[in-house]
């Protein structure tokens, strides 16, 4: 690594850092001016909602990156333009291509912490924030119906009334059909506990519904195996942009398993797959700005637009999620077209200053 690589990378970290620094505490201070109305509720104190905005820093984290490496690489590109170091290194032969390149260390850098933080980090830390908050205010998971959860199980319908911050279950109703869609077996449960894979459940009530007879038993405690396992349930408690790549999987493995709707968890999957290539592709992005009108505009200016252009891209990218979800894109597509409609114009004003 040369020494104007050295500098590069060095400009870069320390602004798109800084940049980081400033967002993840303006949106924690925006997370606690809204907590602060749940303060009192239950047991939810100051203490519990400092905790709570600690724990829900590493979600904005992942969800700024690309947005503090744009406007990081935008104002370092205005810095460096403004005081003509563009100008010098193109002079002593570096075309704009090798200056990009030579920032691939700061690009992998940010993607490496992008997937770090999304995959390992943020659904843990998220998954922990609900949990305290919603056993500090004494609630449950909030419910789809006033009847609580409704998840098919192989043959099996499966009502859950609530689920507690833990994954364990309350009130559980599984309604057992045969082949004929013929109900044969109603199961009632006071409380369900997963160990040992399966689930153990306690106050049980089994209804056997025959042909010419109805029977019902009650026992304390029972078994019950299913498909259905702990780490699905924080679907219900975070939602599917800050679940685990591995967890989305095996959601949507799930579901599919159960002939159920999927295309919101997978362009959840395309998404968590895609969002650690966009520090690199918003590096592309921002290096062309060098180059245009070197002595007009200044730093801040680039800073500026490069906020203008976050915003555009974070409103591109819920606009082809929901249009996908509506429409029925191929799930691929709805988290490919802001990636590539953003490398397109970066790669082609490269290519154009190139030229010049």
């Amino acid at each position: 690594m040369n020494q104007i690589t050295k500098y590069l990378n060095r400009e870069f970290f320390i602004n798109i850092s800084m940049i980081m620094l400033g967002l993840i505490a303006l949106f924690s201070f925006f997370d606690f001016i809204q907590e602060i109305n749940d303060l009192g509720k239950g047991g939810y104190g100051l203490i519990q909602v400092i905790n709570y905005v600690v724990l829900s820093m590493p979600g904005h984290v992942y969800e700024i990156l690309p947005l503090a490496v744009l406007i990081g690489a935008m104002f370092t590109v205005g810095e460096l333009s403004q005081n003509s170091e563009f100008t010098i290194m193109r002079s002593s032969g570096l075309s704009i291509t090798k200056i990009t390149l030579s920032l691939i260390y700061v690009g992998l850098f940010f993607c490496l912490l992008t997937f770090a933080i999304g995959d390992l980090i943020s659904p843990n830390s998220e998954k922990n924030a609900q949990q305290l908050k919603i056993s500090s205010t004494e609630s449950v998971v909030s419910q789809e119906f006033k009847s609580g959860f409704w998840i098919k199980d192989g043959k099996s319908f499966v009502n859950i009334e609530n689920v507690l911050p833990d994954s364990s279950l309350e009130d559980i109703h599984i309604y057992e059909f045969d082949k004929n869609f013929k109900l044969r077996t109603i199961v009632n449960a006071k409380q369900g506990k997963f160990k040992d894979g399966q689930w153990q459940l306690n106050n049980v009530s089994l209804t056997l519904l025959e042909d010419e007879k109805i029977t019902t038993t009650k026992i304390e405690n029972g078994n019950w195996k299913s498909l259905i396992r702990p780490e699905m349930m924080n679907a219900l408690i975070i939602s599917p942009e800050k679940m685990s790549t591995i967890n989305l999987a095996k959601f949507i493995k799930y579901l599919k398993l159960n002939n159920q709707k999927v295309s919101r968890y997978e362009i959840a999957l395309w998404e968590k797959l895609m969002h650690p290539v966009m520090p690199i592709v918003m590096l592309i992005f921002a290096i062309p700005f060098g180059f245009l009108q070197e002595r007009s505009g200044g730093k801040y200016l680039k800073m500026f637009l490069g906020i203008i252009i976050g915003i555009t891209y974070q409103i591109i990218n819920t606009m082809t999620r929901h249009i996908g979800l509506l429409n029925d894109w191929q799930p691929f597509m709805s988290s490919l077209i802001p990636t590539i409609i953003f490398l397109s114009i970066g790669l082609y004003l490269i290519s154009k200053f190139e030229r010049l």
